[in-house]
Parts: C-alpha cells; sequence; structure tokens
C-alpha cells in the first residue's frame, strides 16, 4: 500500500484534492473535536476510520513530534494506517496545533502524558475488544514509551518512529550552556537559546517536504525551543535511559542512521534494554530524523515495514486474546 505523501505537493499534503476529497480517495471517515483537560485546557483531537463496514483490526494511538500537529503531513501516515483497517485516534499536544498552551512551550511533559491517556483511555473504551498500539514520532516517541511504561498491561504493541530517546550530540546545547541550563532555565524559562539551526532543515531530507512542513496552517512555531522545554527533554532522554528496562510489549523501532536530532545510538540502546520478547529495531543508512522526509521510494521501504507490523501484531493480540477467552 503506497503511503500518502506519494500524492502530495510543496503546497498540501492533500496534493490538488480538498481535505474532504482526499478522505473520500482514501476510503476513510474522519471525525474531530475538543477535549477538555485536567488543566482546563482545550485540546483538539481527531480520528480516522475505514470507510466499509469491515471488522477493525485494532486502534492505533499516534502522538505526533515537537512543532508538528495531528494533521497536515502526519495525518497522511494516519490515514494510511486506517486504510489498513484501524481506528486511528491522534492529539495536539499543549502549545501545538489547534490546543491551548503556550507555543512550544514543555516545561512538564507528564501533562502531555495525561492529556494523551485521557483521550486515548476513552477510544480504548469504546472499543475494549480490539488491540491498542502505540504509536509515536520523535518527541512522540518519549511520550509513547512514558505512557507504556505508565500503563502496564494496557497496550498491545509500541512503534517508536525516530524516537527521542536521546539528543544528538549535535543537537544539544553548546558546553557550557547544557552543565547552566538547570539555572538557565530557572531565570529565563521562555528565552530561545539552544538549536543553532531550524527543526526543519536537520529533519527533512527532501526540500519540497520541508516547504511543505512550512506551509501547515496549524504551525504555531519553527526552531528553538525554550530553555526550560530543552531542560525537559534532557531530563526525559535520561529517565528513559535508566527505565526502558521496564518496557515489555512488543516493539517496533525505525530509525534514520543520519539522525542528527533524536540520536540513533540511544534508540538501540533502549533497543536492547527493553525487556520486549518481541521486539525489531531497524536502523536505515543515510536517511535523516523524519523518515516520511525521505525520497518517497525510501518512505515505501519505512513505512511498508511500519503498516505490516501493526497488522501482524494485530491478528496475533487477536488470536492471543481469543485464546484466553475460550480457556475461560
Amino acid at each position: 500500500m503506497a503511503h500518502p505523501i506519494n500524492q502530495a505537493n510543496e503546497n498540501s499534503p492533500y496534493g490538488g484534492l480538498t481535505r474532504e476529497e482526499f478522505y473520500k480517495k482514501h476510503n476513510v471517515t474522519h471525525h474531530e473535536t475538543f477535549i477538555l483537560n485536567a488543566q482546563k485546557m482545550k485540546i483538539f483531537t481527531q480520528s480516522w476510520r475505514p470507510a466499509s463496514d469491515s471488522e477493525l483490526k485494532g486502534v492505533v494511538a499516534m502522538v505526533h513530534g515537537y512543532t508538528s500537529d495531528s494533521g497536515w503531513m502526519f495525518e497522511l501516515t494516519a490515514v494510511a494506517i486506517a486504510k489498513s483497517g484501524f481506528l486511528v485516534c491522534s492529539l495536539d499536544l499543549q502549545g501545538h496545533g489547534r490546543s491551548d498552551g503556550a507555543p512550544g512551550s514543555i516545561p512538564d511533559i507528564e501533562l502531555l502524558v495525561l492529556d494523551c491517556t485521557l483521550f486515548f483511555d476513552s477510544v480504548r473504551e469504546q472499543n475494549p475488544t480490539l488491540p491498542a498500539f502505540l504509536y509515536g514520532e520523535s518527541l512522540g516517541g518519549a511520550i509513547s514509551i512514558l505512557i507504556c511504561l505508565k500503563q502496564e498491561g494496557v497496550w498491545s504493541g509500541i512503534v517508536l518512529n525516530g524516537s527521542m530517546c536521546g539528543i544528538s550530540a549535535k543537537f544539544r546545547p553548546i558546553w557550557p550552556l547544557e552543565k547552566l541550563l538547570p539555572i538557565a532555565a530557572s531565570l529565563a524559562p521562555w528565552l530561545r537559546l539552544v538549536v543553532s539551526k531550524p527543526h526543519a532543515s536537520k529533519s527533512y531530507k527532501e526540500e519540497w517536504k520541508r516547504r511543505l512542513v512550512a506551509k501547515n496552517p496549524n504551525r504555531r512555531f519553527s526552531g528553538k525551543p525554550p530553555m526550560a522545554t530543552a531542560l525537559e527533554f534532557l531530563r526525559v532522554c535520561e529517565y528513559i535511559k535508566m527505565n526502558c528496562h521496564e518496557i515489555r510489549v512488543p516493539m517496533l523501532m525505525v530509525h534514520g542512521e543520519d539522525d542528527v536530532v533524536c540520536d540513533s545510538e540511544s534508540a538501540r540502546f533502549v533497543f536492547e534494554s527493553a525487556a520486549s520478547e518481541d521486539k525489531t529495531l531497524k536502523v536505515y543508512p543515510g536517511m535523516w530524523h523524519q523518515l516520511i522526509g525521505e525520497a518517497n521510494e525510501n518512505v515505501e521501504i519505512v513505512y511498508a515495514t511500519i503498516f505490516n507490523w501493526l497488522v501482524d501484531r494485530a491478528e496475533k493480540a487477536k488470536a492471543k486474546n481469543k485464546s484466553k477467552n475460550t480457556k475461560k
């Protein structure tokens, strides 16, 4: 199955179609709404599912990365997964897309984890017989790991795409700023002095895809994270490093070997440390941080792996649940 990025152009992820025409072409239905989180903030959510009445294979809960949102290019992968027979749900993280919050500010990632579990739990509860999977890109990968660690026994598997398991040395704050970051973040949490180049320029290899990212109408910010956010990212990576041995669910990790944003060696450490009996790591030589930003032929290679893995693990999870119910 071809990834919908093949029909995109530098002006629109939907190519020459309207959003509604795009959904109809791919035979999926779409729903969007706002929820109120524990802080009484409006969080934008959306979901996609096959338009046909065929039996759903499972639920896939998707978490986007920093500077991104649940729509635009990220949505293309959601539509592809829905076409494979899944109910897909996602949300705009605080400070991203159409959700409330200061643009790009993440001083406490736990608040984002709570938003995700609030929404994802509601979707799972409406579909209690379906296996449920987490899918996260970049920062969303880190959040997916935190959700998985927090909700042991809830998820049937996790897909980590360019996951933030460690910040690349080429992308970390320069010394001595990294050592002084806790003090700097407390004195000037909103100051943006951490990253030297715009995020997209190091993430998307194809130039036309960078232009497409820049035209996202719901993109709230780009580039440098505030100091308090940079400090939180470093703290989260350290937490994952210390706790990833507790990951026990089936896991697929895909990562670009030339990713200079989220270190591929840190992803390898998480893979090797995880207690999962069923785990796969694919590191793609020459590829960058955003794998959807590669040449389309390489996008097909990566995402075919993801789609096939989800279908296969959903079938195995259903068979396992059926066997348990039969024994009862």
